[in-house]
């Protein structure tokens, strides 16, 4: 009653334990030992005349059907016609089974469930996602379930099913992300081999994840274990391309300081330039050929079709915004990068070897 009040709750349904009527066979072990029985002797005409067994199988075409074998219903329909099952002995006697044990109905439960050596019960709680998140409704529904219900002594609340998976997930993706960036810096690191570098490229993880959430926000689609794989699959991408981008910046850059151009702040920006034009029709490439390989997704039915569009939608969205940003923002980086790190004082010697050679000519 409680969390049907809670926007975003579907239904919900508590399990009832209800009892039902069994058969309960007592055996007297006195009365089976006079008649030179076991008790398995009783047990197996209990399982077979009353509960039946298959002595054979019937073949029709294609179809197999087995053959049971017990009394007819009309000989155990009641108690005592049960008693008067016979019973088999060494002598040839029959005894009927009401001698050898007594018989009543008894009531109990259908089905006996416990958890951690305890009873329990569960309440099935149907969330609808495109509302809001699993995680942020269970919250709520905590709030509201500690707030307005006295749990008595002696019984505990336990909050399970797919929450209980996320809850895991969230505690191993506190790991695994910190973990994956620190490998990817990493690696980074040991292809540059410069600090500065391996941090421009980085800048293309808050470049993507504007356009990841973006497009999430616009499919109303809630953080889960899906949005999360696909965020960690869109980190690969994007140091990808920007890595791609920073080599062509280097070339240009590198080509024109070997040819001993790049004196000044002119210079640096045709270099730039230069290296991210030539990188437009490789970087469109590269992100075309993820884009139609991931956009059928969305369009996907099926089994795991939710889950896969949950992956795919932040890697689409991001790699929009990455192209972008890597094509507009990462050259103006790497130019103020250089320009203070290395052009500044070469153009400052360039002058000043400039007014030395002019210095003589003015004094003579």
């Amino acid at each position: 009653g409680i969390i049907q009040k809670i926007p975003g709750t579907r239904s919900v349904y508590g399990e009832r334990v209800s009892g039902g009527y069994f058969v309960d066979f007592d055996l007297n072990r006195a009365e089976i030992a006079r008649y030179g029985l076991t008790i398995n002797d009783v047990q197996s005409v209990i399982m077979t005349a009353i509960g039946g067994e298959n002595v054979s199988t019937t073949v029709e075409g294609r179809e197999r059907y087995p053959i049971n074998v017990r009394y007819p219903r009309e000989l155990r329909d009641e108690t005592d016609k049960l008693a008067r099952v016979l019973v088999p002995t060494m002598s040839g006697a029959q005894i009927p089974l009401g001698q050898l044990a007594s018989i009543r109905l008894a009531e109990g439960p259908a089905m006996i469930r416990d958890e951690n050596g305890k009873l329990s019960g569960y309440v099935y709680i149907d969330v609808d996602t495109t509302q809001r998140d699993i995680g942020g409704f269970i919250d709520e529904a905590k709030r509201a379930v500690a707030s307005q219900l006295r749990i008595p002594s002696g019984y505990t609340l336990q909050w399970s099913g797919q929450y209980e998976a996320m809850q895991r997930v969230r505690q191993r993706m506190m790991t695994v992300i910190p973990l994956t960036i620190f490998i990817v810096f990493f690696l980074i690191y040991l292809n540059t081999r410069s600090l500065p570098k391996t941090l421009i490229v980085l800048l293309a993880v808050p470049f993507s994840a504007v356009g990841a959430i973006w497009l999430l926000w616009a499919l109303g689609y809630n953080m889960s274990i899906g949005v999360w794989v696909g965020l960690i699959a869109l980190l690969g991408l994007d140091a990808e391309t920007g890595i791609f981008m920073l080599l062509y910046l280097d070339l240009a850059y590198d080509r024109m300081r070997a040819a001993g151009q790049m004196k000044s702040r002119e210079d640096l920006r045709e270099a730039i330039y230069h290296g991210a034009v030539k990188r437009v029709r490789p970087k469109v490439m590269t992100e075309a050929c993820a884009f139609f390989g991931l956009v059928p997704i969305m369009w996907s039915t099926g089994t795991g079709a939710d889950v896969m569009k949950r992956i795919a939608a932040p890697m689409i969205g991001g790699l929009f915004t990455s192209f972008l940003m890597e094509l507009l923002v990462y050259p103006a980086i790497y130019y103020r990068w250089k320009w203070s790190a290395e052009v500044r004082h070469a153009e400052g010697e360039a002058i000043r070897e400039i007014e030395t050679q002019q210095s003589p000519q003015e004094v003579s």
